[in-house]
């Protein structure tokens, strides 16, 4: 009888020791269609980054799992109840040539596989003649402070200064299927522009005006969060960016101006 409990202690231990690798193998090959790492990407570029990150985790998912596995036939294989004596080993040149040489090579095809994304976002983003904005003529100027966002659109003659400039808070407005260009400021620490809908987060330096750049396809409210610890009402530093159409953007800005024509007049 004492054998038979110690026999169930042992399968139950051994079911759940288990049961936590299955079940996080389990969930690593069913998180994405689960929509469990990000919500839904509506950017251009969010495809890429969501492909450039599914390959980074099966990269080091297979790695662990091929790692834990070997772990455990050396635990099988040099157990106690093995009575043959250990050959013991003091360093090996060709093991250490490999594990040396493999990580490389991995971490230079991750490098090489995020090159293209990396230029497109951060550095050339693609530009038609035909785009009604650009780097040098931004859609809006974003102002990043503690603990709240600004947003300027210029005036019709494209300056960021003056009565008839357009400002809300914490609300950004931009069309949808537009390469929408902007400069991005802080008014004092460091700050992050995060939208998670978009794939799009970009530091605000002070002292830096940083050119950022996104086209959402979709129509809809995305949250907009600063994803840099700024102080203590860091918390507070969330926004919304509406996606609109083409038409109901051009309505908004044009009523916005009006708004400002008819507040100047009464003045």
């Amino acid at each position: 009888m004492a054998q038979l409990k110690h026999l169930l202690f042992r399968l139950i231990v051994t079911a759940l020791f288990l049961a936590v690798p299955i079940l996080g193998v389990w969930t690593f090959v069913n998180a994405d269609q689960m929509h469990v790492w990000f919500p839904e990407a509506v950017s251009s570029f969010g495809g890429e980054i969501d492909h450039l990150f599914s390959l980074i985790l099966w990269m080091v998912g297979i790695t662990f799992v091929a790692t834990e596995v070997l772990l455990v036939l050396i635990i099988l294989r040099y157990s106690r109840r093995d009575p043959s004596r250990s050959h013991y080993t003091h360093g090996s040149h060709v093991l250490e040539m490999v594990w040396t040489a493999v990580p490389a090579l991995l971490l230079l095809f991750i490098l090489f596989s995020q090159m293209g994304v990396w230029s497109e976002v951060k550095i050339a983003p693609p530009h038609e003649p035909s785009d009604p904005y650009s780097r040098e003529n931004p859609l809006m100027r974003v102002y990043a402070s503690q603990f709240d966002w600004r947003v300027r659109y210029p005036d019709e003659e494209g300056n960021f200064e003056g009565e008839n400039v357009v400002e809300s808070a914490y609300d950004i407005y931009v069309p949808v299927d537009t390469k929408v260009f902007f400069d991005l400021v802080s008014r004092d620490v460091l700050h992050s522009f995060y939208v998670p809908n978009f794939r799009l987060k970009q530091d605000a330096i002070p002292g830096m005006k940083v050119p950022v750049w996104f086209e959402a396809r979709e129509v809809g409210d995305f949250d907009l969060i600063c994803a840099e610890l700024c102080g203590w009402g860091h918390y507070k530093m969330a926004g919304r960016v509406h996606v609109l159409p083409q038409d109901e953007y051009t309505a908004w800005l044009e009523g916005q101006r009006e708004a400002l024509y008819d507040n100047g007049s009464e003045d």
